[in-house]
């Protein structure tokens, strides 16, 4: 039985931070083999990551230097790109040709919601990967999921026989949160029997730096176990998971994770304990739940970096006298970016959001925080 550890390819390492198509291939090169000398096979990537290049860099740094029976490659039809049924094999061709492959070991239609659940229904798509299967160019065909139960259970109804499997968000932190609800949506796809595909285990890095007063829980428990690896057993530890994705851009992170999902322990009762502890602790500590996804930013006209601001906000929230040190961070993003204060209240970016986030509610938080003269110690 495969590990239950993917590679997520969201947040590959880059040379510069302004250039997400800066990679740096010597270092995923490196944290590729390893995963792979670990024993782990499952890479994940969408045509959308990195600025529409993330394929072409998994093809350079693991299809050319791999055989394809030592890894499993995963990516996703860009639902928000694709207008026309001519769109789906035009695309479809380029990701073969983008990884380097002939067939895709699991492709999935990407960000299933409510507007582009319409798309697909309006374009066939689910009869496309199912054609695309039948062909031998997809082993597994599914989705990713980020809306409400309901519309999961309208889906998966109507299409069952043409799913192998459901990708879910699923982590402690949103297990029980009334916004994106990811148990009740493990519930529906285990209704159905569809094997699931964990993403944002941590939620975006949110879970790898949690407050000093939960850190202190898990550490007086298990002292020698990453705060990232209780999110991740979390979710590993839900029946019908198959995978868990977790996105690494460093050696230590790849070690981590691999140390503890080598040998897979489900999470205790003693644990799950200190778990719903320290989600009562985040809650009260964070402000803005967003996950850095960034697609929020695809398409806002004023060109605002909202998920950058909103990791300021948090911090500061987190955190007391930081307010001159998050100001010049602030700053420095707006001057090559819109402020918050810049938000024209068009709407695009919430119905990008897969966390549905009141994003424009938000940004007129961060405005009234960062918005202001800076009021930095004048030169003598």
């Amino acid at each position: 039985m495969a590990k239950k550890l993917g590679f997520g390819c969201m947040r590959l390492p880059i040379l510069d931070k302004d250039d997400q198509t800066s990679f740096d291939y010597k270092k995923i090169n490196k944290l590729f083999d390893t995963f792979i000398e670990k024993g782990f096979t499952y890479f994940d990537v969408a045509y959308t990551y990195h600025n529409y290049q993330a394929e072409k860099a998994v093809k350079k740094c693991l299809v050319e230097r791999h055989k394809r029976d030592e890894f499993e490659l995963a990516t996703k039809l860009p639902m928000r790109d694709i207008k026309t049924v001519e769109d789906q094999e035009k695309v479809f061709n380029e990701q073969l040709e983008n990884c380097g492959v002939d067939y895709f070991d699991y492709y999935l239609l990407h960000n299933i919601g409510a507007n582009s659940y319409k798309t697909a229904q309006k374009l066939d798509s689910f009869d496309f990967g199912l054609d695309k299967k039948k062909k031998g160019q997809i082993k597994n065909f599914g989705f990713s999921f980020h809306d409400t139960p309901e519309l999961l259970e309208e889906i998966l109804k109507k299409h069952a026989d043409q799913i192998d499997f459901v990708q879910l968000q699923i982590n402690y932190i949103d297990w029980e949160n009334p916004a994106v609800q990811s148990k009740k949506c493990y519930e529906v796809a285990r209704k159905y029997n569809k094997p699931i595909i964990v993403m944002e285990p941590c939620k975006g890095g949110t879970l790898a730096n949690i407050p000093e007063e939960a850190e202190k829980l898990m550490k007086d428990y298990h002292k020698d176990m990453s705060i990232p690896s209780w999110a991740i057993r979390f979710a590993a530890s839900r029946e019908g998971v198959m995978m868990v994705l977790s996105g690494m851009n460093t050696m230590e992170q790849v070690l981590d994770n691999t140390s503890y999902m080598e040998n897979f322990q489900p999470i205790d009762d003693k644990e799950q304990e200190i778990i719903n502890k320290v989600v009562d602790i985040i809650n009260k500590n964070t402000a803005i739940p967003c996950t850095a996804c960034r697609y929020c930013e695809h398409g806002c006209p004023m060109k605002i970096a909202i998920p950058d601001y909103f990791a300021l906000y948090n911090s500061l929230k987190r955190t007391t006298g930081s307010f001159s040190s998050q100001q010049v961070y602030y700053l420095n993003l707006a001057a090559n970016h819109g402020k918050a204060g810049d938000c024209l209240k068009c709407g695009k970016c919430e119905q990008a959001c897969p966390q549905h986030l009141q994003i424009r509610k938000y940004l007129e938080e961060v405005s009234k925080t960062f918005d202001v003269a800076p009021s930095f110690p004048k030169r003598k």
